[in-house]
């Protein structure tokens, strides 16, 4: 018996995000010739994962992985990367039963973890980045009405220092079994990173008491996440080992978008001009007091701003796994002099629609699969 229902065949093209409703035949080998061309493609990009991220005139850069638990490395240095970045430790609490509070040894068995399977390379630990969206405000009896700008990230840490000594003995004890350095989130006074540097040394002391094994000097960073941060780069400069520039956070802030909201996310940007003026601000401040500097928001794993943050002068790109090859293929494609020209215009710009239009014109010549 018939119900009088009428098929429906649709062609999708995730890519582009396309739903085609009773395609035609020319429509359907249109987007059958597509996907043999994303095949032949995929299979270009995974030949680069053995190959060092180099431009044409030899100038290496390193490609780092963003992670959320350890067995996220396993995938990432299959597709390249050489080193992770970015540990986003709060997923420990985000993961764990309702109620529960992570202890130090499931702290330090997941950092154990994570050292192992990342063979000796370096392994940059961000203390906990709770708060706003994430974890408490379910918890609070009372949420809080601006959470992204209440009490989060360092300064829930400093608000609640035996949770956060928990974590960073856990750290310290770790780093005996490889590379690791610790990164502080959303810092945005210099008193705010001294305070977590003496919470840091008072750890030190005590495990050093109790007799534990640490290594001493571990290298000390802070996310650039906040634009009084990214003003006084210089000032931090001086009492750090490294920046890691926080781009999702950092649009948001500078250009007081709620990138969650959904009535305003269309006004989230990376490629405005104030935020792009931040970031390389803060390139220059790193690379004068001669730290390391790295992007690990969003913005280091999108194509189309490779070649502008390459021409800025940044050296070491942190992004999740999937992103390393098509970023390492522009890299490998183009020179620095390319690059340098790139930036050059792009901060000449006074629009995130010029620099859009601009950067995507650009990087179409090395992977016109992106578009």
């Amino acid at each position: 018996m018939s119900l009088g229902i009428v098929p429906i065949i649709t062609d999708i093209e995730g890519n582009r995000g396309v739903v085609i409703v009773n395609p035609d035949a020319e429509q359907l080998e249109e987007h059958r010739e597509l996907e043999r061309k994303q095949v032949r493609f995929e299979a270009e990009l995974k030949q680069l994962a053995e190959l060092p991220a180099r431009t044409l005139d030899g100038h290496e850069v390193s490609l780092w992985a963003n992670i959320e638990f350890p067995d996220d490395i396993d995938g990432a240095l299959g597709r390249g990367a050489t080193g992770v970045g970015l540990y986003r430790t709060e997923f420990l609490y985000l993961a764990a039963p309702k109620g529960h509070e992570v202890t130090e040894e499931e702290h330090y068995e997941s950092y154990a973890d994570a050292l192992k399977r990342n063979g000796g390379r370096p392994l940059v630990i961000r203390t906990l980045d709770l708060g706003a969206d994430k974890y408490t405000q379910e918890k609070a009896a009372n949420p809080e009405r601006n959470p992204f700008l209440g009490d989060r990230s360092i300064r829930m840490c400093l608000h609640d220092i035996p949770m956060f000594k928990r974590q960073l003995r856990a750290i310290m004890r770790s780093s005996v079994l490889g590379d690791v350095r610790i990164m502080f989130p959303m810092i945005s006074t210099l008193m705010e990173l001294r305070q977590a540097r003496m919470v840091l040394k008072d750890v030190e002391e005590e495990l050093e008491d109790d007799g534990i094994e640490f290594r001493r000097e571990l290298p000390v960073g802070i996310m650039i996440e906040v634009p009084a941060a990214a003003i006084m780069a210089a000032s931090f400069a001086k009492e750090v080992n490294f920046f890691s520039i926080g781009t999702n956070d950092l649009v948001q802030y500078t250009l007081a978008v709620d990138r969650t909201n959904e009535r305003v996310a269309g006004l989230f940007c990376p490629a405005h001009p104030a935020h792009l003026q931040l970031v390389r601000d803060v390139i220059r401040h790193g690379t004068r007091a001669g730290i390391g500097v790295s992007v690990c928001g969003e913005m280091a794993g999108d194509p189309l701003y490779t070649l502008l943050l390459l021409g800025l002068g940044l050296n070491t790109f942190s992004m999740n796994g999937p992103d390393i090859p098509e970023v390492k293929k522009i890299i490998r494609s183009t020179s620095m002099e390319n690059a340098r020209q790139v930036a050059r215009k792009v901060m000449s710009f006074d629009s995130e629609r010029q620099v859009m239009h601009f950067l995507r014109e650009e990087t179409r010549k090395f992977l016109p699969e992106a578009f």
